[in-house]
C-alpha cells in the first residue's frame, strides 16, 4: 500500500486502511517532514511512505521482510526507517498514549473470579517411631490351605 494509492481513497476508507484520520496522518506527516530534514543522499521512499510504513508495520504488524518487499527496499531499511520515523514523533510529545490514569472509567461492571489453583504442598505428619504401632506376629492371622 503506498502513499499514492490511499491518497484517492475517502476519509473512512483512508482511517480504515492505515488506522489513523488523515487529519492525524497530515499532522504526523508535518512532525516527521520536520523532524527528518533531507541530509545528503535523497531517501529511497518518501516521507509520506516512510509513515505509511510505520503505520502499516503497527497496525498490521506485518513482518520487515514482507513490508520491503511490498516498497521494495531491504530488511533493514525498513527496521532503520521505523526506528526513525518512531522516534521523530515520540520525541514531538504530540502522539502520546495517555496515562492509566487518564483513562476514564466506564459504566460496564464488571466482575472478576479469581482462583488460585497452583499446586500447594499436602501438610502430613511427619513420620516417625513413635507413631508407628507395632503389630505383634501373633496378633496376625495365617492362611489357612
Amino acid at each position: 500500500m503506498r502513499y499514492e494509492n490511499v491518497q484517492s481513497l475517502k476519509d473512512e476508507a483512508f482511517k480504515r486502511s492505515t488506522g489513523v484520520s488523515r487529519a492525524m496522518f497530515e499532522k504526523m506527516l508535518a512532525v516527521v517532514k520536520e523532524g527528518l530534514r533531507d541530509f545528503g543522499r535523497t531517501p529511497k521512499l518518501s516521507r509520506e511512505n516512510q509513515l505509511l510504513m510505520t503505520l502499516m508495520y503497527w497496525r498490521e504488524y506485518r513482518t520487515e521482510f514482507h513490508i520491503g518487499m511490498t516498497y521494495g527496499v531491504s530488511e533493514s531499511t525498513v527496521c532503520r526507517t521505523i526506528k526513525k520515523v518512531e522516534n521523530v514523533l515520540m520525541q514531538s510529545g504530540e502522539f502520546r498514549l495517555p496515562g492509566r490514569k487518564a483513562l476514564e472509567p466506564s459504566d460496564t461492571l464488571i466482575e472478576v473470579v479469581l482462583i488460585d489453583a497452583t499446586e500447594q504442598p499436602i501438610e502430613r505428619p511427619k513420620k516417625s517411631n513413635e507413631s508407628i504401632t507395632a503389630v505383634k506376629r501373633s496378633d496376625i492371622p495365617k492362611k489357612r490351605s
